[in-house]
């Protein structure tokens, strides 16, 4: 039986009762579609190996036979970092990787401080996830201190593997000209007291950000940085990073990204220099964004990235 509101001709009714199913229906697709973006699950998962015998953490996403698009994280983050990433519809069309750089997340966590201390390390486990993967000319994105990874992968191994390069809130040198000093919450992350370093991790994932993430979007980042290598956090500052080499080398389209509030790395003097060490690099500034773009203003980020992407790797679009 179908029952119609006193006073509303039937056929009018039914009008208004199927516009407002319709209404209903896109809500509930716009709101699941919200939670499969936080929640990307991937689509393979894997180890690599790195050269040293650092067991890697891969992960991924999207469609396999699409770009592929290599995602780097920063210092105390791991692949969840990437989710606004992983789990956005404009980007499912591409092969999206991620993983957990030495001493984060899931993978190996070493004692020695060399396997931190030096860079080429870093730069061979990329070197190790783009091969392994079998990932043909990749572009690839760095968050922080992935862009320093990037830069002894480049330094080492050249471009003419990838087909283009970002940097998202950069790490280019670890020179106090490039960096916002922080000396209390740095001091804290190394404390033997376990209640100190929670909280100096704390404060440091708050300063990441311009425009706070929700509280779930938070909660999860503050469990990457409690699952890094102590071990890594005390000497990561010494990191070598050989941003001369690796970027004078590349001739592969680059892009960086700042936010113009990053309260952790000085965006200008960064960008500067890395124009200074090559000029064909082209600079966006995100005005209301602080350490990353990439999640305080996702929608903007990824259509930039995926712009980029089509154009570094010749895609048509159709």
């Amino acid at each position: 039986m179908t029952v119609v509101p006193r006073g509303l001709p039937g056929r009018l009714s039914a009008r208004l009762l199927a516009r407002f199913l319709v209404f209903w229906l896109l809500a509930l697709a716009s709101a699941w579609s919200g939670v499969a973006r936080a929640d990307a699950t991937p689509t393979r998962q894997y180890t690599v190996v790195s050269p040293d015998g650092v067991p890697l953490s891969v992960q991924e996403y999207g469609d396999p036979s699409g770009t592929p698009v290599i995602f780097v994280h920063g210092l105390l983050g791991s692949h969840l970092s990437w989710q606004a990433q992983v789990g956005s519809p404009a980007l499912q069309r591409h092969r999206l990787i991620t993983f957990d750089l030495r001493g984060h997340g899931q993978s190996g966590k070493p004692s020695e401080p060399e396997r931190y201390v030096e860079g080429r390390r870093w730069g061979q486990d990329l070197a190790s996830v783009i091969s392994a993967s079998g990932a043909q000319r990749p572009v690839l994105v760095g968050w922080s201190l992935g862009a320093a990874v990037i830069s002894n992968y480049l330094a080492a191994q050249g471009d003419a593997a990838v087909a283009g390069v970002v940097y998202v809130g950069g790490v280019i040198e670890l020179d106090p000209a490039q960096i916002v000093p922080h000396p209390d919450v740095y001091r804290d992350m190394n404390s033997a007291d376990l209640r100190t370093r929670l909280d100096a991790e704390r404060a440091f994932i708050v300063l990441c950000f311009h425009r706070q993430p929700g509280d779930e979007v938070f909660q999860r980042l503050l469990a990457n940085a409690s699952l890094a290598s102590f071990d890594m956090q005390r000497v990561v500052h010494r990191m070598s990073v050989a941003a001369e080499q690796g970027l004078r080398r590349a001739g592969k389209p680059m892009l960086q990204i700042y936010g113009e509030q990053d309260a952790l790395v000085r965006a200008k003097p960064s960008a500067d220099r890395a124009r200074a060490l090559n000029p064909a690099i082209r600079t966006t500034f995100y005005e209301d964004a602080g350490h990353a773009p990439f999640v305080e203003a996702a929608d903007r980020f990824n259509a930039e990235l995926v712009g980029f992407v089509e154009a570094a790797s010749g895609e048509v679009v159709r």
